[in-house]
């Protein structure tokens, strides 16, 4: 099984920053493509950020120049620096990975974390 592990959520005020982390563990051969989503309150889940296996990334619009997503193969981790907050990025932050697993045959799996809540508020 592969778990993801999250941390760095919190209450921060308008125009700070906060930085998120995300840990894969269990049994895996190596994580393809991670990225962050985000949900806020009577909205669908949208893609913040995605990076690749060979580190390049894609971004949503509304945060291009604010946040930084970045991972490191070695500990199986991804993180998303958060700068210039502002109320309308308040939602919960989902870290997503494409895990690639052996049984019988090699897999594919789509893992997801627990959330971690984001606030920015004064």
């Amino acid at each position: 099984q592969v778990q993801l592990a999250e941390s760095g959520g919190g209450l921060v005020q308008p125009g700070g920053s906060l930085r998120l982390s995300c840990a894969a563990s269990g049994s895996f051969l190596s994580i393809n493509d991670m990225a962050w989503y985000r949900q806020a309150p009577g909205k669908q889940r949208e893609l913040v950020a995605l990076v690749f296996t060979g580190d390049r990334t894609n971004y949503v619009d509304s945060v291009k120049g604010r946040f930084t997503i970045s991972r490191d193969n070695a500990k199986n981790t991804v993180s998303l620096q958060m700068n210039s907050l502002n109320p309308d990025d308040t939602a919960v932050y989902y870290c997503y990975a494409q895990a690639v697993v052996k049984t019988t045959s090699v897999r594919i799996l789509q893992v997801w974390g627990q959330g971690t809540q984001v606030t920015v508020s004064s």
